[in-house]
Formats: structure tokens, sequence, C-alpha cells
């Protein structure tokens, strides 16, 4: 987290917009089995929800599921046929998310693939409105070159993790800290129309 705790608190108080039950419920239950700094929180994923709002995407790309909350962050904006295709790797995970998302109504709206992303997405011929990459940080860079022709015109890529606890501004950086430093770096590098928020641990917002 960027920001200290009672100003996160403060920010919290004064939005109104609200998470669903089953979003609570994943939280509060799901995320006690595994990592939960790994999974987004309330204002990451509030944030996530209004952005697809104001989109109203057909369809949706994510690259990472973890236990399905981002996920179904995202969905809230889906138009009425719309659709979200979201990949993850690790087969408990992958369980994990399908077990949380079955209890939603937008599971109809949900397709997870299990497997790697790198061997996947040369795969999917579909263009999407929305593209939200928090998979592995090594391969950044490589996503972000595998979904150059899959974003639509005026399209929005969203990146987590960009700010790495912070520590992408120090001057000694370790191995995944220089990954990050390099991916922002090539953003900023190659002109992408992006913007850094520093929201959690820093979503770097990238319009097509």
């Amino acid at each position: 987290m960027i920001i200290n705790k009672k100003l996160y608190n403060y920010i919290v108080k004064f939005s109104n917009d609200k998470e669903s039950k089953y979003l609570k419920n994943i939280r509060k239950k799901s995320y006690n089995n595994i990592k939960k700094n790994s999974m987004s929180d309330f204002l990451q994923g509030r944030l996530l929800s209004i952005i697809s709002r104001i989109k109203n995407p057909k369809y949706i790309l994510e690259i990472g599921t973890f236990l399905g909350y981002s996920t179904l962050c995202l969905c809230e904006g889906l138009r009425k046929k719309g659709k979200l295709i979201s990949i993850e790797k690790n087969k408990k995970i992958f369980n994990y998310a399908n077990i949380n998302i079955n209890n939603t109504k937008y599971k109809k709206k949900i397709k997870i693939l299990l497997g790697n992303a790198l061997n996947i997405l040369p795969k999917i011929k579909k263009k999407f409105d929305i593209i939200f990459i928090d998979a592995d940080k090594k391969n950044y860079i490589n996503y972000l070159n595998l979904i150059k022709n899959k974003i639509k015109k005026k399209g929005i890529i969203l990146v987590d993790n960009v700010l790495w606890k912070g520590l992408v501004i120090k001057k000694k950086k370790d191995k995944f800290t220089k990954i990050i430093y390099k991916f922002n770096k090539k953003l900023k590098k190659n002109n992408y129309n992006n913007i850094i928020i520093p929201i959690r641990d820093g979503i770097n917002l990238i319009v097509n």
C-alpha cells in the first residue's frame, strides 16, 4: 500500500461506491487461504469497476485471475451480452476462482482459461475493450507485446503493481523492481498514452 492506513481508511469512508456481498466474501474468506497481499483490495476493485462501467465493454481480457475478485469487479460494467476471458496458470488458484465466480450472477459471462498466458494469448483472435494485466511480473513486457493487436482503438489497458511497494524510486533495485522499472520506462520511451494511478501497489492506465 502506497498511502498510509489512516489516509486509506479516510478514502474508503468517503467513497460511496460499494462492493457486492460476494466480493466481500471473497476478500474475507477466500484469501485467508492464499496470500492476502496478492489480491486487489476494496479501492482497487472499485476503480476497476468504475472504469469498466464508464467504458461499458463488450469484451474484457484479464491476464492473471487469482481468486476472481478483480475479474468480478471488471464484469460490473460488461454489456448485456458481454464476455470476459481470464487466464490463470496455477491449477489450485484456477479452481478457487471458479468456485468464487460460479456463486455469482456473472458466471455465464466469464471464461477462465487454465495455462500459460504466453502460449494462450497468440491463439486468441478477439479484440478487447479492456485488458487487465496482473500476472507474473517478469513477463509484463512480453504480455504487452502480445496484446498490441488485441486491444480495440480507444481501448484501455490496466497494468497492476507498477510502483512495486514504492521500490521503483530506490537507487538500489532488486531483480523484480528492475523488471517493473524497465516496464514503466518502456511505456514512457515508446510514447504510450498512459498515467500511473497510485492506488494499492500502483496501476498503469494506458489508452490505446
